[in-house]
């Protein structure tokens, strides 16, 4: 029997689910076969899960060490098999419990009957025959591909277990109190979690949200979707603060750099033609020193176009917020989490994150 890299093989789980998790927020699907999306949805189908659990591991065999047979996962059948009761058990099990998919509480071997191979006959004794075949066509294909071919199946099926998340329902954590330095713990977690663009816009409208509800100021804030253009709406920015007719402030939230290009075509766009005194560009770095030039000519015409990083900016408001604020800056940003279209990794990103800032204390 040949004893698997169980470290080697967590490492490639977990760096493929990352990247799997990364592509499920910016919307992007795998490709695959005609063929073999219908034998996955065979396989995400059935009742019996540890069939796509099983899969998981034999995918990871294949990448560890092509030489295994894939249909020998007990010890003592021979030199070229594999235990894959420990894999599942080091390895498929806790990743899957880890990040809430689905999934058996148990060895998925305990649905065979004991040192079986995974072969067509084996099937007669399981209750689940259609999606034990589906199994074992996705193995098929497996055993003729090289590692970096497995890897691209790894992918895809990745990608399936996060849609099967994706159906279960995610409750987000709450935190009644929260202390500043626990603010700052928490938006810089969530600052470098992938997730489209909204944990950036939701930051900074909870922050304007908490300070006009805290100091009861008669703000009426609006801020547009994510990927929605601001001229197509008509916006002033990506958050817009008015009092009656006015717009008080508009605010850019960008993970890019702000060029100076990009601050004349602000300008040329939003600033000028809604009369916007005031236009903030809230950044996740400095803003280069070109942006900033470009900014000062339009000083002497009546327009301030200024610039903040976004975690030290909201760290300095949520101060000026007090508890109470900092209290109503949480309730407001779960509850645009919990908005429809808002990606389940992001949601179990916010839990993870305020769950390891919850362990820190004050």
């Amino acid at each position: 029997m040949a004893i698997l890299d169980y470290a080697r093989a967590k490492e490639i789980l977990e760096s493929e689910f990352a990247s799997v998790e990364a592509e499920a927020v910016a919307g992007v699907k795998p490709l695959l076969s005609s063929s073999l999306m219908q034998t996955f949805e065979q396989l995400f189908g059935s009742k019996t899960q540890a069939y796509r659990e099983v899969l998981l591991g034999c995918v990871l065999v294949r990448i560890l060490d092509p030489s295994l047979n894939l249909r020998l996962p007990y010890a003592k059948q021979g030199e070229n098999a594999y235990n894959g009761r420990t894999l599942d058990e080091r390895v498929v099990n806790p990743f899957l419990q880890t990040n809430k998919i689905p999934c058996s509480k148990g060895p998925y071997l305990s649905v065979f009957r004991r040192s079986i191979t995974f072969a067509s006959a084996t099937g007669e004794g399981v209750k689940d025959r259609p999606g034990f075949e589906a199994f074992l066509s996705v193995l098929g294909a497996l055993e003729k591909m090289p590692p970096v071919e497995a890897r691209g199946l790894l992918n895809s099926l990745l990608h399936r277990f996060v849609d099967l998340r994706n159906a279960a329902h995610i409750l987000l954590s709450r935190m009644n109190r929260i202390s500043l330095r626990q603010c700052e713990g928490l938006i810089g977690a969530l600052l470098t979690s992938p997730s489209g663009g909204r944990f950036p816009l939701f930051l900074i409208v909870s922050v304007f949200t908490a300070l006009r509800d805290r100091y009861e100021i008669n703000w009426k804030i609006e801020y547009q979707g994510i990927n929605v253009s601001d001229q197509a709406t008509g916006a002033g920015g990506d958050v817009t603060i008015s009092m009656g007719d006015e717009i008080i402030l508009a605010a850019e939230v960008t993970e890019r750099v702000v060029d100076a290009a990009k601050v004349e075509s602000v300008f040329n766009s939003k600033v000028s033609p809604n009369a916007i005194n005031d236009y903030l560009f809230l950044t996740l770095k400095p803003a280069p020193s070109d942006a900033l030039l470009q900014a000062k000519k339009y000083f002497a015409h009546g327009h301030e176009i200024n610039f903040a990083e976004v975690l030290p900016w909201i760290v300095n408001c949520l101060s000026l917020a007090g508890g109470k604020g900092r209290s109503r800056f949480v309730e407001v940003l779960v509850g645009l989490l919990e908005t429809p279209g808002v990606p389940v990794p992001v949601k179990l990103a916010w839990n993870k994150a305020l769950a390891a800032v919850a362990e820190t204390g004050n």
